[in-house]
């Protein structure tokens, strides 16, 4: 008899939270599917029934990471608000998201960040996730007048790296004292105001070096 949907969703649910309970121990630890069955009071062939591989339980992991921040980023796109409003919310919501999760455990926050890491190919496909929301922005922005000059894929590309330590868990941990929504949204005014103008600038700096 198939197991109902309910025992499956309340079987991997304690699974999650029992690889965050052991994450928190132990940190960014190699976890078998044995070890994590014992913790989670399962028989080891029991687990397989929930999670039908190791990788399975790692997309399971980093799909509940990047959850709220997903929900976000959709929310964010999906609103009618104008484009350097929808760009702050769109980086600003995510970095309030992940400060008070860092706040909330430190170091159980630096080991997801070492298990992502470690897993990188499990999770670059929410950084692929990220950009394509991102790239939907800057297509309003676009619309509205905004970045003339440049390609969806290079204001992607630019934005992220002005906005890094907003959206990389790695980096904003190390700079966290020095970051702020107010400082966030100075950023993404500046992005709006200078990018045209950098496009002539960097064009006449290119003459130069050449």
């Amino acid at each position: 008899m198939a197991r109902p949907q309910t025992d499956i969703e309340a079987g991997r649910k304690l699974l999650l939270a029992t690889v965050e309970k052991l994450i928190g121990e132990r940190g960014a630890m190699d976890i078998s599917m044995t070890e994590l069955a014992a913790a989670a009071g399962m028989s080891p062939s029991n687990i397989y029934r929930f999670f039908d591989s190791k990788e399975a339980l790692l997309e399971a992991v980093a799909e509940a990471w990047f959850a709220d921040k997903v929900a976000v980023m959709e929310e964010v796109t999906a609103s009618d608000m104008p484009a350097q409003e929808k760009m702050l919310a769109f980086f600003a919501r995510r970095f309030v998201l992940m400060r008070e999760r860092y706040n909330e455990d430190p170091g159980l926050f630096e080991s997801y960040c070492l298990l992502g890491n470690q897993h990188f190919d499990v999770v670059k496909g929410y950084v692929d996730l990220g950009d394509h929301y991102l790239a939907m922005v800057v297509a309003d922005a676009m619309e509205e007048g905004y970045f003339k000059g440049y390609s969806i894929d290079q204001c992607v590309s630019l934005i992220n790296q002005m906005v890094n330590p907003y959206c990389s868990p790695d980096v904003m941990r190390l700079v966290l004292h020095n970051l702020s929504e107010d400082k966030l949204a100075i950023i993404i005014a500046t992005i709006f105001r200078g990018l045209t103008a950098a496009q002539s600038d960097t064009a006449s700096a290119m003459r130069v070096v050449s």
